[in-house]
């Protein structure tokens, strides 16, 4: 349900620009959701809009002034974004226990997360983390591409695994030399 303060944005396609309001400002500049832009704005993602939905603190509009309810985001986020749920319930998790998550995609992994009290631009993510649902297929030269991608960005290489009740359990992997 929306607090009477949230925060009203409008759907355009897959990204959700909030309004220009401090209200907005203070979403990204409090907890670093979204990417502002040159006008003030809050440029969203699906994943942090549905959890910011859920949360109660954002108010998600259609062209037509309706608002979408949590179940609406989701549904059309599956059907344009492949593994979307698996993403979703481990962005989640990750920001539930208070770790900044943003995108990753131009180092090749889903995710990069941010330590505790850590915002980027002050220092850089210490794990780049890829969600995988537990019945997903990973041959070892997926699992060694992902293990690349991390030790080439100086990150950790971390694999949300997701089980079937929605559960995410976190393998931190690392180099050894013996």
């Amino acid at each position: 349900m929306a607090k009477p303060d949230a925060v009203v944005a409008v759907l355009n396609e897959e990204q959700v620009l909030t309004e220009k309001s401090d209200a907005a400002r203070e979403l990204y500049n409090g907890s670093r959701f979204g990417e502002m832009d040159s006008a003030g704005r809050v440029q969203l993602s699906l994943l942090e809009a549905v959890y910011l939905v859920e949360k109660g603190k954002l108010v998600v509009k259609a062209g037509n002034g309706r608002s979408y309810s949590t179940e609406t985001l989701v549904r059309k986020a599956k059907r344009g974004q492949k593994g979307f749920w698996t993403k979703y319930l481990v962005f989640k998790d990750m920001r539930d226990r208070g770790y900044l998550v943003k995108t990753a995609l131009k180092f090749g992994a889903d995710f990069r997360v941010y330590d505790r009290g850590v915002k980027p631009g002050e220092d850089h993510a210490k794990w780049v983390l890829f969600p995988i649902h537990e019945t997903q297929a990973l041959t070892w030269h997926d699992f060694s591409a992902k293990n690349r991608v991390a030790h080439s960005t100086k990150k950790r290489l971390l694999l949300g695994i997701v089980d079937e009740e929605g559960e995410v359990t976190y393998y931190e992997v690392a180099w050894k030399r013996p």
